[in-house]
Parts: C-alpha cells; sequence; structure tokens
C-alpha cells in the first residue's frame, strides 16, 4: 500500500538516523569511562578516525543489511538478536580496520572493550525508544491512510483479521463490505460491516475512505469490472487481491511481462541488491580460490600422476541452476574407469535414493582418499564459481543420470545455483545415508536463505576442513 511504503521509507531512515547518534553516544560515554575525558591528547586524532569508521559501517551495514526493514514488526527477542549480530559486524569491522591501518597499537583494548558493551546497551535501547515514538506517532497521525475492505462471508472470518493485525501502523481498516450477504451493523474483528454487493456504491460514496482492498475470488468479471469502475470513477485507490487460494508461495511480486500485467509466485527470490553481494561474495571468494589452488597445482598434480595414470583434472556434466547444464572441474581422485566400474558396485550402494556413496570405494585411489579427506580435490571448482555456474554456497549440483529420476520434489533444489559447499555438506555428511535427507537439507536452505545463512555456513565450512570432518 501507498501508507506501507511511506511509512518504511520513515523507518528506514528513522533506525540509520538513531543508529549513528547511538555510536557517537555510546563512544563518547567509553571515552569518559576510560579516560575520564574524550581520548588521550597524542592518540586523538586515531579515537576521531576510528569513530569516523564506525559511522561509515553504521552507514554500510543499514544500507547493505537493510536492518530498518520490518523494524516495527520485530519483537523485542527479535531486536535482541538483530542488535548482537550488528555487534558481531562491527567488532569484525574493527578488528581488520585497525590491524590493516596499523592503528591497533594506538586504541586502547580496554576502550574497545568499554565501546562494545556501552555500544550493544545503548543500540538496543534506542531502537526500543524509536519504536515507541513510531508507534505512538502513527497512532496519533489522524491523516493516516483509511482502508476499506470488500469480501465475502466465506473469506471474511480469515481475511479481516489479518488485514488488520498486518496494517496496525501503517493504517486504518475503518470499515468492511461482506458482498455476498446482508451483515450490516455485525462485526468481525472488531471492524464494522456497512454494506453488502447490492448497495456497497450508494454507503460508499458517503463515507470517508483512501483506498479498497477487494477479494472476490467467486465474484464474476462483469461485477467487478463494475466495482472498479464505480470505485475509480470516485478517486479511490483499489487493491485487488489476486492470490491463488492454498498456494503456498513465499514471494508474490506484480509486475510486467511482456505488455502484461501479471502476478510472480515463487518459493524464494533473490532480489538485485543481496544478489550483486552474493554474487561480489562470489568473485572475490574464487578468486582467492584460485590464487590457492595455483599454489597447490604443481604438488597435487605430482602426486595424482606418480599415483596413477590419467588426467591431474577431472571433468564431468553436472546439472545447475534450473537444469541448465555446465563441466565441472576436480583434481582426479578416481581411476579412469571409475564411471564403467560404477555399474558394477551399483548393488553395494549405502546411500537411499537417487545418490551413489559406499564406504571403502574401490574406483577411489590412494592419492584420492587423501585428497577427498582434506576436501583438496574441490579446488578446482573455485573456476566453476568464478563463471557463474557455481556459487561458493548453495545446493550440490547433481549429475545427468541423477537429474533424469528427479520428480517435481526434488527438483525444486534446482532453483538455486549450486553451490561449493552447502548445509548438507557442514551437516555431516558421512551420517547422512537417504537422499531424502539431502533434498531437506537442501530446500532448508533455499527457504531460508540470506547472505548471513551463507557467511555461516562459509565458516563452518572452514571448520570441517580443518577438522576433516564429514569427507569420505
Amino acid at each position: 500500500m501507498h501508507a506501507d511504503r511511506k511509512n518504511n521509507i520513515i523507518e528506514i531512515y528513522s533506525v540509520l538516523l538513531t543508529d549513528c547518534i547511538c555510536v557517537i553516544l555510546s563512544y563518547v560515554f567509553a571515552l569518559l569511562f576510560r579516560y575520564g575525558m574524550l581520548g588521550e591528547e597524542h592518540h586523538r586524532d586515531t579515537y576521531v578516525l576510528v569513530c569516523v569508521w564506525i559511522l561509515l559501517f553504521t552507514v554500510l551495514y543499514n544500507t547493505l543489511v537493510g536492518s530498518g526493514r520490518n523494524f516495527l514488526r520485530r519483537g523485542y527477542f527479535v531486536e535482541v538478536k538483530s542488535v548482537i549480530k550488528q555487534m558481531a559486524c562491527l567488532f569484525v569491522f574493527l578488528v581488520c580496520s585497525l590491524f590493516f591501518f596499523k592503528e591497533a597499537e594506538n586504541f586502547s583494548r580496554l576502550l574497545f572493550a568499554y565501546y562494545m558493551i556501552i555500544y550493544g546497551l545503548v543500540l538496543f535501547v534506542g531502537h526500543a525508544l524509536l519504536k515507541k515514538i513510531l508507534r505512538a506517532s502513527y497512532r496519533a497521525d489522524k491523516g493516516h491512510t483509511k482502508v476499506m475492505v470488500i469480501t465475502d462471508s466465506y473469506s471474511a472470518d480469515r481475511l479481516i483479521p489479518v488485514l488488520v493485525s498486518g496494517t496496525e501502523y501503517d493504517c486504518e481498516i475503518s470499515a468492511a463490505v461482506i458482498w455476498d450477504r446482508d451483515m450490516t451493523g455485525q462485526k468481525v474483528d472488531g471492524i464494522d460491516i456497512i454494506a453488502n454487493g447490492e448497495n456497497v456504491i450508494d454507503v460508499l460514496k458517503n463515507m470517508p475512505m483512501d483506498e479498497v482492498f477487494i477479494h472476490l475470488p467467486e465474484v464474476g468479471k462483469t461485477a467487478l469490472k463494475e466495482l472498479l469502475e464505480s470505485l475509480e470513477a470516485m478517486g479511490v485507490s483499489c487493491h485487488y487481491n489476486i492470490d491463488v487460494a492454498g498456494l503456498d508461495a513465499k514471494v508474490r511480486n506484480v509486475g510486467k511481462f511482456g505488455e502484461f500485467t501479471v502476478v510472480t509466485y515463487a518459493i524464494q527470490q533473490i532480489d538485485n541488491r543481496r544478489g550483486m553481494i552474493k554474487r561480489l561474495i562470489d568473485i572475490i571468494g574464487s578468486l582467492a580460490g584460485l590464487l590457492i589452488t595455483g599454489i597447490f597445482y604443481p604438488f597435487v598434480a605430482l602426486m595424482i600422476k606418480l599415483d596413477s595414470k590419467g588426467p591431474v583434472v577431472f571433468s564431468q556434466i553436472r546439472i545447475g541452476k534450473n537444469g541448465r547444464r555446465f563441466k565441472i572441474y576436480k583434481f582426479r581422485s578416481m581411476y579412469t574407469d571409475a564411471e564403467e566400474r560404477k555399474k558394477e558396485l551399483s548393488a553395494q550402494n549405502e546411500m537411499q535414493g537417487l545418490m551413489f556413496k559406499i564406504e571403502d570405494d574401490p574406483r577411489i585411489t590412494k592419492v584420492g582418499k587423501f585428497l577427498r579427506k582434506t576436501s583438496i580435490d574441490e579446488l578446482p571448482q573455485f573456476f566453476n564459481v568464478l563463471k557463474g555456474d557455481m556459487s561458493l554456497v548453495g545446493t550440490r549440483p547433481p549429475t545427468e543420470d541423477e537429474f533424469e529420476k528427479y520428480t517435481p520434489y526434488y527438483r525444486r533444489r534446482l532453483c538455486m545455483t549450486p553451490g561449493l559447499t552447502g548445509l548438507w555438506q557442514v551437516s555431516g555428511r558421512s551420517n547422512v545415508e537417504d537422499f531424502d535427507d539431502v533434498v531437506k537439507y537442501d530446500l532448508h536452505y533455499i527457504d531460508h536463505w540470506s547472505l548471513s545463512l551463507d557467511i555461516k555456513i562459509l565458516f563452518q565450512t572452514v571448520l570441517v576442513v580443518l577438522f576433516g570432518k564429514g569427507a569420505k
């Protein structure tokens, strides 16, 4: 709604301004606690510089992470988690900045500790006060948007409570019309019913209203067109609900497809901003990974060549995002006849479903066991990440023969770009013995995807590789 967009912008910039004020207040308090004044004279330039860094971080964090989104709908427990997350990111940012610019010796560690503690408390209190101020402001605003609801008797009990709770601070659900029954004078969730389908226009033309929300899935096109034309003639904005009842789609967007207006349903949709950040992380990570690959390559190549005949790098066609085929690269860890022998060993498969895995696979070379245990065999996949066929974090890309046996349920795991690592890989993959469990991990990742989840999985992957857990 128009009010929702307006108030969302107000919330985002209010949170940014509040965070900047909290940064300055926390910094001043920390200096006073540490020194009884605003910093030691000979280190004052450093302290001013660090404060500027923190303000810069605050602006970038609010812009990239979007901490002002859904601000008023966050409960206090969620707000505590949000503050802790922001503190953790600031901690990493400050440590890296002080080290990189060689200012760590000039910045008091005790001041750093004071600041982080005070910052967390002040930030939470600041957000709590801002919520009270914004909510009081919305309630006191007599010019907020008045919305009329037009629906049927079957949907009213479900629809109106959702609208009332979902627009609590953005606008006012002033009244409702029940199209197929005369319920005038009654209430649904505290909202007055003022008309039905026969007298709706006569009643509404004398009612104070800015917008109308319409949910009439069973009403014919002719009657609906007449209603919309009448409301449009009165200068009222109309929101027509075109959701398909019972469809489990977490993302719904209205837009243009060619010359047609369409509503797009999706389980998960990455917006352009987060998509660009994810791709930027992939590019930076893949370049670093390729540098490591280049260092390891001569030693790994020599080991592979001395152990068995065949190429150093193994390539295979895999299935990527939404069924696209691409060539994946790995350091060869099997004998060259591995694919032919796979059919002979199919009866020994220890994995339920469409994946193939056996404990002591005779197709794996001696060097290959080491490469797999340390995950060194996967280093060439950084080239796939750089090309865009894969991401650093995603789902496991299946082979062609696996893909041909997929059901629609299994295929949904391909709606995101496959990854070098993923939720399944850091969740004890050696203990997973059913392909359906792999799919559950992948779908959980897709349904709950966020940049913070990607970063968490990357850190967990480093720990898994370092301690050699999960790989066989």
